[in-house]
C-alpha cells in the first residue's frame, strides 16, 4: 500500500502543531484557541487529529531504514 499521501498529510499537521507550540512557548499565543475558541469541539478535534498524526509518524522510524530495500 502506498502511504505517501498519508505520510505527507500527517507530517504537515504535525509541523503546524509544532509551530503552534512554538508560538505558545515564545509568545504565550495559542493559534488554535485564537482561531477556534478555548476547548470548543472543533479545537479539541484539531488537537486530537494532530496528536494522532504524531503517533502515526512514530511508525515512520521503522519504515525509514527499510525504504531503500523495497
Amino acid at each position: 500500500m502506498n502511504s505517501k499521501p498519508l505520510d505527507y498529510t500527517a507530517l504537515i499537521l504535525v509541523i503546524i502543531g509544532a509551530v503552534n507550540w512554538a508560538l505558545i512557548g515564545f509568545f504565550r499565543f495559542n493559534l488554535v484557541t485564537f482561531l477556534l475558541g478555548d476547548m470548543t469541539l472543533l479545537s479539541r478535534i484539531v488537537y486530537g487529529v494532530v496528536g494522532i498524526c504524531g503517533l502515526y509518524l512514530l511508525s515512520m522510524f521503522g519504515r525509514v531504514g527499510t525504504a531503500g530495500r523495497e
